[in-house]
């Protein structure tokens, strides 16, 4: 008997130093081992977040050692936040970050996280806005940008309309469909969620596809950003973050459907229904003609760079070649 009971204390103890070998633990040890990342949205969570929350479910991040969390924007905005640290990664706009690189805001977009521009400016039929000059006579409400009337400036005179008969109304952040049905007449929109919503409710719109009008408007819109200061301190960190955040994107390209659900499941709250649709407009379009997922190329961020200069929109030229990298993407 003594020999039977020194045999299972002896295998316990083999058990557990293997266990130790490999790095086992509870739940809350393992925890306290990964280091803690916020990833910083730009907006509610929505199917350009997917692949975040892919990354997030199936483990990938714990895989890398990193212990994520995605939260949604506060108060000061997502770039300005990541650039001083307060969040290590965040979701921004080739926009955003050209006017923070003209500002000396060190911030640095890591990946496209879709290869063309999807947005534009979308109108009910009977509006009658087929081209921008027919936006003459016409209220457009916005956000009250900058950026916003530059680019609805150029449009509209490039077509030879008279921008100044254009009424811009600035109706924030107000629902797009009650808008045009009362207040506007046209708004910009990106077409994988708001157009998708217009089909499902069986809103026929006229659509004007922004990078049709002009090739320097084909610019990055979401990108993954991070701060120079991380780039520069803690480059592993930034090379653990995009090997699983491009697992997670590669995955809602595969797998639209199930990448869908991910993401409900981390945010209820949305429309099941749209979200579905969404992202099976969305997936193939993550990495489209690239050659990989969140690939950027120097002649997008020099053309649209030029872009809003000659539009009086940045003080000075950025060095378009420092205000990204593909350094961190996986071969």
């Amino acid at each position: 008997m003594r020999k039977k009971i020194l045999a299972a204390v002896l295998m316990l103890v083999l058990v557990a130093l293997a266990g130790c070998a490999s790095g086992g633990g509870s739940p809350e040890e393992v925890k306290r081992d990964l280091q803690p990342v916020t990833v910083m949205l730009d907006w509610v969570p929505n199917t350009n977040h997917t692949g975040l929350y892919v990354a997030l479910e199936k483990g990938w991040y714990k895989d890398e050692g990193l212990q994520v969390e995605i939260v949604e924007p506060t108060q000061g905005g997502t770039t300005q936040l990541v650039a001083t640290g307060q969040a290590q990664f965040g979701v921004g706009y080739q926009e955003d970050v050209t006017q923070a690189r003209a500002g000396d805001v060190p911030v640095v977009s890591i990946a496209a996280v879709i290869q063309h521009n999807t947005s534009g400016f979308a109108s009910k039929k009977e509006a009658g806005i087929t081209r921008p000059r027919d936006m003459e006579g016409k209220r457009y409400g916005g956000w009250g940008s900058p950026t916003e009337e530059a680019v609805l400036k150029a449009v509209v005179e490039n077509d030879g309309g008279d921008f100044n008969k254009v009424e811009i109304l600035n109706i924030g952040t107000s629902d797009f469909f009650t808008a045009i049905e009362r207040d506007v007449d046209f708004a910009w929109i990106y077409y994988g969620w708001t157009g998708i919503e217009a089909e499902q409710r069986g809103l026929d719109l006229n659509y004007i596809e922004l990078r049709e009008l002009d090739r320097a408007l084909d610019y990055y819109t979401p990108v993954l950003i991070t701060g120079e200061k991380l780039i520069k301190e803690n480059p592993e960190l930034v090379q653990k973050f995009m090997r699983a955040t491009t697992r997670g994107y590669e995955f809602a390209i595969a797998h639209p459907d199930e990448a869908a659900r991910i993401l409900l499941k981390h945010a209820p709250e949305l429309n099941e229904e749209l979200v579905l649709a969404s992202q099976r407009y969305l997936s193939p379009r993550y990495r489209d003609d690239a050659d990989r997922w969140g690939e950027q190329k120097a002649e997008v961020w020099e053309r649209y760079a030029r872009w809003m200069y000659d539009h009086k929109l940045l003080p000075g030229m950025i060095e378009a070649d420092k205000a990204f990298t593909n350094q961190f993407l996986p071969n």
